[in-house]
């Protein structure tokens, strides 16, 4: 096959007129940081999950970082969570002082195994943490009731899940905390940011907050029309506001969300056509319970060719592609600070070294999904 000039990026976010409109309109309005655009954005995820509240941040780690501080997470609690994640979730819990507990996965599904959770608890633990793992949703009908019976809190991790459904119920919706992630390569984005869903009124006071330095006015408040510029700080906070400049990409980007994922559904299907007669790779599974994909990632196993190996030949090809993710307890800091208390992880470690993401974005077309196909059996075919 002729391999194409032009590089296919593993992801890129979809940008139109209204996307730049919308950020144009907010740099000329002259207010750019925290403002009425941001906490538009709170109210549309208020609606999307039916959590009473929504707090905007600058990333979605902001949002476990100030999760786990408003909780009062520390020294000699545990949380449970999936090793198969972003680093950044292990990362905010070792910041805190406590200790990550890690739970295996469904192997085709990449989603935590919740028959799992319940001989994972103790009494140091505090909360469960379950992914939504590339825009299926992880099992929560089990989770919360393991959850409810122990007396847990239940965080979800959605940053692969604007768009996902569980049994009809929006990534959030469950009364549970969920931390939404608008990174680049997610379905919608503000270029950095994120967002907690919520519906613990005192959690939310603490949040807010611990978001601005623990100023209870941000700058709208104090600065915009019949403001107070004074303020006063009972307990120190951080600096992880969502600016309105971010926030109006955002705001254009959720108006679109039904027609971009539905767009990456579509991307999937084609995938899932043509690469189905392939014996050397395992497709991504879809959770047997009731549910919508959000199709944030499009994952296959690679179980034949040596993944490095696959991998260059696929830049060969002038093919993007990632790897989500490489698993937590594998990490260097993770393997000598809890070494100890990562117990067996067999279906995590079977999927490692054999996981590897192909391009899915919804501005690529149809015949960019047919090339990473036929180079893939090209590749395969060559060993």
């Amino acid at each position: 096959m002729k391999i194409r000039e032009e590089f296919l990026p593993f992801s890129r976010p979809s940008i139109g007129e209204a996307e730049i409109n919308k950020v144009v309109t907010c740099l000329k309005s002259g207010w750019i940081t925290t403002g009425a655009l941001s906490q538009e954005f709170e109210e549309k995820f208020c609606a999307l999950t039916a959590a009473k509240d929504a707090i905007a941040l600058n990333s979605a780690t902001a949002g476990m970082h100030l999760t786990l501080s408003a909780l009062n997470i520390g020294a000699g609690d545990e949380i449970i969570t999936p090793s198969l994640t972003f680093a950044s979730t292990v990362n905010m819990i070792a910041l805190r002082g406590a200790t990550p507990v890690f739970i295996d996965v469904d192997y085709g599904t990449l989603n935590m195994n919740p028959e799992l959770i319940e001989e994972a608890i103790t009494p140091r633990t505090k909360a469960i943490i379950p992914v939504h793992f590339a825009g299926a949703p992880a099992d929560m009908d089990k989770i919360n009731k393991l959850a409810q019976k122990h007396n847990l809190i239940v965080i979800e991790d959605a940053a692969h899940a604007v768009g996902t459904y569980y049994k009809g119920i929006s990534a959030g919706g469950f009364g549970n905390i969920a931390i939404f992630s608008f990174h680049p390569i997610k379905n919608i984005t503000t270029g950095e940011g994120g967002m907690i869903t919520i519906s613990d009124p005192l959690l939310t006071k603490k949040i807010r907050l611990l978001r601005f330095h623990g100023i209870e006015r941000d700058a709208w408040k104090r600065y915009g029309k019949g403001g107070n510029p004074a303020y006063d700080i009972a307990e120190p906070g951080y600096k992880y506001n969502l600016p309105d400049m971010l926030a109006a990409l955002g705001l254009a980007q959720f108006e679109r969300w039904p027609e971009l994922n539905h767009r990456r559904a579509h991307l999937a299907e084609l995938y899932n056509e043509g690469l189905a007669e392939i014996s050397d790779i395992d497709l991504p599974q879809i959770p047997a319970y009731e549910h919508t994909h959000a199709w944030h990632l499009y994952i296959i196993k690679m179980l034949k060719l040596d993944r490095e190996k696959f991998m260059n030949k696929l830049a060969e090809y002038n093919i993007g592609y990632g790897l989500h993710f490489p698993p937590t307890h594998l990490l260097k800091y993770v393997q000598e600070k809890y070494r100890a208390k990562i117990g067996p992880l067999r279906e995590t470690d079977r999927a490692a070294g054999k996981i590897i993401s192909l391009p899915l974005f919804p501005d690529m077309q149809d015949d960019d999904v047919q090339y990473v196909c036929d180079a893939i059996k090209e590749i395969l075919s060559h060993g």
